[in-house]
């Protein structure tokens, strides 16, 4: 019996990874419960493993007292027969006396072993769930044992995991016995143990793998920033380097393509793209867009994320993929809404937006009496030119037309070129219309301090209040 033991206990220890204290604290809780159910209590009990766990010992402490006050046999013991155990034995001494284990009724030995297994077996199912828990995230390699509605259950050694069909490829076929890697996604409680989930469709997935076969994506030199995929078809991940020498993307694909020919045929001939990441967004999207060419990518309203990228013919159905997948794939990796068209339909169709969207500002046929046209709707303005003439106060385009170039040149860092130019822009955008002043009698003049416009029989100017004279005219016109 105590060689059964023993090899029992290291078997629980070696097979089941049960820790060695936990079964012995197990073992001793069992024997401690089967002397309380023989003797009403387990306070004074001790239990001992011998060496190698051949045999338990267990002791009863008790309190030596004189014959006379003698009262409890299980606490206590009279002086006379605690001398024939000790000769040395004195009054309020403790004496630890042998228990044989014969000595406990049937009920209090089967109570102990259902103790026992019960405890041992909650113990090995902990145990389980914490080492597969400390795994999710984690690859794992099982073998196919059954398969039942389409959930595959996988032998993963200590226990069977389950393998759902949504967590399936729909390009993989699998057969018993076929050997099945594989990602623990989840460790969840069940009311008879535990369930470990696995997955080959998770993104998380794809990473692992890269992790095992790219070793500067093990060691940190190239960095993940993003993995998309559509399982069985396509994935494309995102990748740049930490250091400048390091090109992200050659290293990922390998020589002659072998680091990702490995990857694709883990995934069963999944193709995979990886694509070099940009903070840039127009380089982003073009990027995002592989294997496709992409000649140009328009930002059309930055806050909404939409952006258009502009192809050439032939490579339209590459950016766009079978059934829209790889524009798909790359709105999800970069995180915006990308149309794709080629220069033919932009042209036809997104010809001169930004002329379009200054002329729908300056012109709109539901324009108000009074509004202002400001300088920053004209188009083709240098940003520059912009913030001189605002820095200046100048920001309507009748601000600047009142304003000859000298002045223009004072207020302003533009130079006379510049001026020059925003005026052609001007005149080729605005139709500027003079209004005459044609009232029969009655000429028309300017103000020479102001600008505003007076008559002949007005003494001082109404804007300004500068005094008038029209003697020099009069003269001329006699």
């Amino acid at each position: 019996m105590a060689s059964e033991m023993a090899e029992a206990i290291h078997q629980l220890i070696s097979e089941k990874g049960i820790p060695e204290d936990l079964i012995v604290k197990t073992l001793e809780e069992a024997i401690l419960a089967a002397y309380k159910k023989k003797f009403g209590t387990n306070d004074n009990a001790i239990v001992r493993l011998k060496e190698n766990y051949e045999g338990i010992e267990i002791y009863a402490k008790k309190t030596i007292v004189s014959d006379e006050d003698f009262e409890d046999e299980v606490l206590e013991i009279p002086l006379e027969e605690a001398k024939k155990l000790a000769d040395e034995a004195e009054i309020g001494d403790i004496l630890e006396i042998p228990i044989d284990p014969s000595e406990f009724d049937f009920q209090s030995v089967m109570l102990a072993k259902q103790t026992a297994r019960q405890s041992l077996r909650d113990i090995s199912r902990d145990t389980l769930y914490a080492e597969f828990k400390s795994k999710v995230g984690e690859i794992v390699i099982g073998y196919f044992q059954r398969e039942r509605n389409g959930t595959i259950f996988v032998d993963l050694g200590k226990i069977e995991g389950i393998f759902p069909r949504k967590y399936q490829s729909p390009r993989e076929t699998y057969h018993v016995g076929d050997r099945i890697k594989a990602l623990i996604v989840e460790v969840e409680k069940t009311k008879t143990g535990f369930q470990v989930v696995l997955s080959r469709t998770h993104a998380e997935f794809v990473r692992k793998l890269l992790e095992l076969e790219i070793p500067e994506i093990y060691d940190k030199t190239i960095e993940i920033f993003k993995i998309v995929r559509e399982p069985g078809y396509r994935t494309k991940v995102a990748v740049y380097a930490k250091r400048s020498d390091v090109d992200p993307v050659g290293a990922c694909v390998g020589p002659k393509g072998m680091r990702s020919q490995l990857i694709s045929q883990e995934l069963e001939g999944e193709k995979i793209d990886f694509i070099r990441y940009d903070i840039n967004p127009k380089e982003f999207i073009k990027n995002a867009l592989a294997p496709a060419q992409v000649k140009e990518v328009y930002i059309l309203d930055e806050a909404r994320h939409m952006a258009l990228a502009v192809v050439d013919e032939h490579e339209l159905s590459i950016a766009i993929g079978k059934s829209g997948q790889n524009v798909k794939l790359a709105n999800r990796l970069c995180d915006w809404n990308i149309d794709v068209m080629t220069e033919e339909q932009y042209l036809q169709d997104s010809r001169n937006v930004e002329l379009k969207k200054a002329a729908d500002r300056l012109f709109s046929v539901e324009e108000e009496e009074g509004e202002e046209f400001l300088i920053r709707d004209l188009p083709n303005l240098e940003p520059a030119w912009i913030n001189a003439l605002e820095s200046a106060g100048i920001r309507l385009i009748e601000q600047f037309l009142e304003l000859d170039e000298e002045e223009i040149a004072q207020c302003t860092t533009l130079s006379a070129r510049d001026i020059s130019a925003i005026r052609d822009i001007i005149e080729e955008n605005v139709e500027i219309i003079q209004e005459e002043v044609e009232e029969e009698g009655i000429v028309s003049y300017s103000c020479p301090e102001c600008g505003s416009p007076i008559t002949i029989d007005m003494d001082h100017c109404p804007s300004c209040g500068v005094a008038l004279s029209f003697e020099a005219e009069e003269e001329q016109d006699e």
